[in-house]
Protein backbone atom coordinates (compact mmCIF):
# COMPACT_ATOMS: atom_id res chain seq x y z
CA UNK A 1 0.00 0.00 0.00
CA UNK A 2 1.29 3.21 -0.78
CA UNK A 3 2.24 5.60 1.74
CA UNK A 4 2.14 9.45 2.43
CA UNK A 5 3.91 11.01 4.88
CA UNK A 6 2.64 14.03 6.83
CA UNK A 7 5.04 15.83 9.13
CA UNK A 8 3.73 17.20 12.12
CA UNK A 9 4.52 19.95 13.84
CA UNK A 10 2.80 19.42 17.57
CA UNK A 11 3.05 20.80 21.23
CA UNK A 12 4.40 18.32 23.27
CA UNK A 13 2.99 17.28 26.91
CA UNK A 14 5.72 19.86 28.35
CA UNK A 15 4.07 22.51 26.19
CA UNK A 16 7.05 22.71 23.58
CA UNK A 17 6.56 22.51 19.94
CA UNK A 18 8.02 19.08 18.32
CA UNK A 19 8.05 17.33 14.81
CA UNK A 20 6.76 13.74 13.97
CA UNK A 21 6.02 11.98 10.91
CA UNK A 22 2.75 10.11 10.83
CA UNK A 23 2.40 7.65 7.84
CA UNK A 24 -1.36 8.37 6.04
CA UNK A 25 -2.11 5.16 3.88
CA UNK A 26 -3.43 5.90 0.33
CA UNK A 27 -6.15 3.38 0.43
CA UNK A 28 -8.54 4.91 -1.98
CA UNK A 29 -8.40 5.31 -5.75
CA UNK A 30 -6.75 3.56 -8.37
CA UNK A 31 -3.40 1.69 -8.70
CA UNK A 32 -2.48 4.50 -10.98
CA UNK A 33 -4.17 7.31 -8.99
CA UNK A 34 -3.77 6.20 -5.12
CA UNK A 35 -6.05 8.46 -2.91
CA UNK A 36 -6.09 9.00 0.70
CA UNK A 37 -9.28 9.29 2.90
CA UNK A 38 -11.55 12.88 2.47
CA UNK A 39 -9.39 15.12 5.12
CA UNK A 40 -11.75 17.96 6.06
CA UNK A 41 -10.92 21.58 5.12
CA UNK A 42 -12.47 24.75 6.15
CA UNK A 43 -10.31 27.45 3.78
CA UNK A 44 -7.19 28.47 1.90
CA UNK A 45 -5.25 31.43 2.51
CA UNK A 46 -2.29 32.44 0.73
CA UNK A 47 1.13 34.55 1.73
CA UNK A 48 3.64 36.26 0.30
CA UNK A 49 6.68 36.70 2.89
CA UNK A 50 9.25 39.22 2.19
CA UNK A 51 13.45 38.47 1.24
CA UNK A 52 14.10 38.54 5.34
CA UNK A 53 11.06 37.90 6.80
CA UNK A 54 11.32 36.66 10.14
CA UNK A 55 9.07 35.61 12.81
CA UNK A 56 8.87 35.75 16.74
CA UNK A 57 8.33 32.71 18.57
CA UNK A 58 4.49 32.13 18.42
CA UNK A 59 1.38 29.12 18.17
CA UNK A 60 -0.34 28.38 15.75
CA UNK A 61 -4.10 29.73 16.21
CA UNK A 62 -5.98 26.70 14.81
CA UNK A 63 -4.35 23.76 13.06
CA UNK A 64 -4.09 23.90 9.61
CA UNK A 65 -1.80 22.44 6.16
CA UNK A 66 1.56 24.61 5.24
CA UNK A 67 2.32 24.10 1.40
CA UNK A 68 5.76 26.50 0.29
CA UNK A 69 4.58 27.16 -3.37
CA UNK A 70 8.13 29.22 -3.79
CA UNK A 71 10.84 30.23 -1.83
CA UNK A 72 12.31 28.15 1.11
CA UNK A 73 10.96 28.54 5.03
CA UNK A 74 12.99 27.55 8.20
CA UNK A 75 10.87 26.60 10.76
CA UNK A 76 12.63 26.33 14.26
CA UNK A 77 12.01 25.30 18.00
CA UNK A 78 12.75 26.59 21.26
CA UNK A 79 15.41 23.34 21.39
CA UNK A 80 17.36 24.61 18.45
CA UNK A 81 16.02 22.14 16.20
CA UNK A 82 14.46 23.40 12.61
CA UNK A 83 13.55 22.49 9.35
CA UNK A 84 13.96 23.36 5.93
CA UNK A 85 10.98 23.32 3.57
CA UNK A 86 11.40 24.36 0.04
CA UNK A 87 8.67 24.29 -3.12
CA UNK A 88 6.24 21.43 -2.87
CA UNK A 89 6.92 20.40 0.97
CA UNK A 90 4.87 20.94 4.02
CA UNK A 91 4.22 20.22 7.12
CA UNK A 92 0.59 20.17 9.26
CA UNK A 93 1.11 22.74 11.70
CA UNK A 94 -0.82 21.82 14.71
CA UNK A 95 1.29 23.88 17.37
CA UNK A 96 -1.29 24.87 19.40
CA UNK A 97 -0.96 26.85 22.59
CA UNK A 98 -1.96 24.44 25.73
CA UNK A 99 -5.49 24.74 26.77
CA UNK A 100 -5.24 27.27 30.01
CA UNK A 101 -1.22 28.21 29.17
CA UNK A 102 -0.27 32.00 28.89
CA UNK A 103 2.24 32.40 25.95
CA UNK A 104 5.81 32.09 27.39
CA UNK A 105 8.07 32.75 24.13
CA UNK A 106 11.16 30.62 26.59
CA UNK A 107 8.71 27.88 26.06
CA UNK A 108 6.06 27.52 23.53
CA UNK A 109 5.86 27.67 19.73
CA UNK A 110 8.32 27.81 16.41
CA UNK A 111 9.67 30.51 14.89
CA UNK A 112 9.69 31.00 11.06
CA UNK A 113 11.86 32.91 8.66
CA UNK A 114 12.47 32.97 4.62
CA UNK A 115 15.61 31.93 3.38
CA UNK A 116 17.06 32.70 -0.21
CA UNK A 117 16.75 35.50 -2.06
CA UNK A 118 13.12 34.84 -3.57
CA UNK A 119 10.07 35.67 -1.63
CA UNK A 120 8.46 33.10 0.25
CA UNK A 121 5.00 32.06 -1.04
CA UNK A 122 2.99 29.89 1.12
CA UNK A 123 -0.80 28.19 0.96
CA UNK A 124 -2.90 27.73 4.65
CA UNK A 125 -5.15 24.38 4.44
CA UNK A 126 -7.13 24.95 8.19
CA UNK A 127 -8.64 21.88 9.02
Amino acid sequence: MAIFTKTVLYTDADGRARFRDEPVELAEGTPAARLSPLLPAVGLQLRESPVGFASSFHCTTAPQWLVVLRGRMEIGLQDGTSRVFGPGEHFYSADVLPEGATFDATLHGHRSRQLGDEPLVTMFVRG
